[in-house]
């Protein structure tokens, strides 16, 4: 029995029982994923054969089941501090898994919208470069302009907007501005400004959209470099997050039973909450100096 009033063997059903739900509730979240898919793919499919039962089909569900589950990345805490919680038989590893699930959430969102953003920048130029390449085939620039809009995908959800607006005669540099406020996507306000003066003063469009690609590649090519730079920097913060844990497991190696120390003693509980706290405070200050590098 632990100074906490529970036993290994209670900690370990409840950390069992988290364990269950979750994987229920991945089940369930697949089933249904996977059966929606199957009704679109087997409608989208009629008249061809193979379509709905082939590849195409489960390689939208395999897609669509990754992005659920990389949203879902976060609940994997629970497990992992159910298993801390068995070996430490204490419940309070369940009590910082269920805190930090929200924080991780966080921090996966934040890195997903970082890779959205820096995808829609690559359309962004590629859009340039397509609508150049059309210009000097011969196109007028509505006809480019939807041609390399429908490729690239860089105007995201004001596709259409913009499109309308290059087809109809209307007002394509404001409908390009309001693009640009997509994340990511602030490139479109330099194509705005160059699709302005080609209509008002009657300038070349593929000669300023050429030159906007080139500086938007530097731009790019130049915030690579920096992010090489300043890996190392990344790394020694990934190694201050692992330190501490590898201190635990050398002294689980040596026979110290530290989870025991930490968890059911009061100097060790006190230990636990005020190095977690540095830890926590070193790993954010380490984050936001080499964060400041990068927007710098």
């Amino acid at each position: 029995m632990s100074t906490t009033g529970l036993s290994v063997r209670d900690v370990a059903q409840a950390a069992l029982t988290v364990c269950a739900v979750v994987a229920l509730w991945e089940a369930v979240e697949r089933r249904r994923v996977t059966g929606r898919a199957r009704m679109l793919l087997a409608g989208a499919g009629a008249g061809l054969p193979g379509v709905a039962g082939g590849p195409v089909m489960w390689s939208a569900v395999a897609a669509r089941w990754w992005a659920v589950l990389r949203g879902r990345r976060a609940w994997l805490c629970l497990p992992a501090a159910g298993v801390v919680a068995v070996l430490g038989a204490s419940p309070l590893p369940l009590v910082a898994g269920a805190l930090a699930v929200p924080l991780v959430g966080r921090r996966l969102r934040e890195a997903g919208r970082r890779r959205e953003r820096e995808a829609r920048a690559e359309q962004v130029v590629a859009l340039c470069g397509a609508v150049v390449g059309e210009l000097r085939a011969g196109w007028q620039p509505a006809q480019a302009l939807a041609f390399a809009a429908r490729e690239t995908g860089a105007l995201g959800e004001e596709e259409v907007a913009v499109l309308a607006a290059a087809r109809f005669g209307g007002d394509v540099p404001e409908a390009l501005r309001r693009a640009a406020g997509q994340d990511g996507a602030d490139g479109l306000a330099g194509m705005a400004a160059c699709w302005q003066v080609a209509v008002d003063g009657g300038a070349g469009l593929a000669a300023g959209l050429d030159r906007l690609e080139a500086a938007l590649r530097d731009h790019r090519e130049q915030r690579e470099r920096l992010r090489a730079e300043l890996a190392g920097a990344w790394a020694t913060v990934a190694v201050l997050a692992v330190l501490p844990l590898a201190g635990v497991a050398l002294g689980a190696a040596l026979g110290a039973d530290p989870l025991r120390v930490l968890l059911h003693t009061p100097a060790g509980l006190g230990c636990l909450v005020v190095g977690g706290a540095l830890e926590a405070a070193g790993l954010w200050w380490a984050a936001r100096i080499v964060r400041g590098g990068e927007r710098a």
